[in-house]
């Protein structure tokens, strides 16, 4: 496992992500996507794990990325991009129970579309409810990120709804479930979108992710 970030580093990351971030374009199809000619991190994880509020909180906006009560836009491959240097790309939720299994599996197939083909795919974070832990549901994302060969770190959300022995806890047996997993970057962030817990270092992860 690397070393934790400098202070420079985390300042750097906090300065970029301080700079003007926006919607570009919400896409439903492959043959949609914006030219790869920026640097891309997705963020992947089931509904209703907190996905829009984790990028809200990176860029420090409130309504920047629409919450999952809106599936018009959660059904979409949605690309936001700051500072004309990265796209943050918010995938479908998988595990969504309130579409059909044929509109289910339409936007489901095409996040996994998107892991599969897309070459300037830094990084995928996924997202995991610190309160519930990997599921089966979970288990199944990660075998498909690894198939993909894309680089992925496990982001824990909400973990200020648990004590901190928990999700100290939680981050070590989550680190041991995926120690032989290809694809799987060795290390874990316990975060909070509403306290702000770990936002500096998750924001530093993906400036050096994009190499920036």
């Amino acid at each position: 496992m690397s070393e934790p970030f400098s202070a420079e580093t985390i300042e750097t990351a906090r300065v970029l992500f301080a700079r003007p971030v926006s919607f570009l374009m919400g896409c439903v199809a492959m043959d949609g996507l914006p030219s790869p000619d920026l640097p891309e991190v997705a963020f992947a994880g089931r509904s209703n794990v907190g996905k829009s509020s984790l990028i809200n909180a990176l860029v420090g906006q409130k309504y920047l990325a629409r919450a999952s009560n809106e599936p018009g836009r959660t059904r979409e491959v949605n690309f936001f991009v700051l500072d004309e240097k990265i796209r943050l790309v918010d995938l479908p939720g998988y595990g969504f129970a309130r579409a059909s299994k044929k509109a289910t599996d339409k936007f489901q197939n095409l996040g996994r579309a998107y892991l599969r083909g897309r070459p300037n795919l830094k990084r995928v974070y996924l997202l995991i409810d610190a309160r519930h832990g990997l599921k089966s549901v979970d288990t199944e994302a990660l075998d498909a990120l690894d198939l993909a060969a894309v680089s992925y770190q496990i982001v824990l959300t909400k973990a200020d709804k648990i004590k901190p022995h928990e999700a100290e806890k939680l981050v070590a047996a989550t680190l041991k479930a995926i120690a032989k997993r290809p694809a799987a970057f060795p290390r874990v962030l316990a975060t909070s979108a509403e306290k702000g817990t770990a936002m500096p270092d998750l924001r530093a992860e993906i400036m050096a992710a994009c190499e920036l």
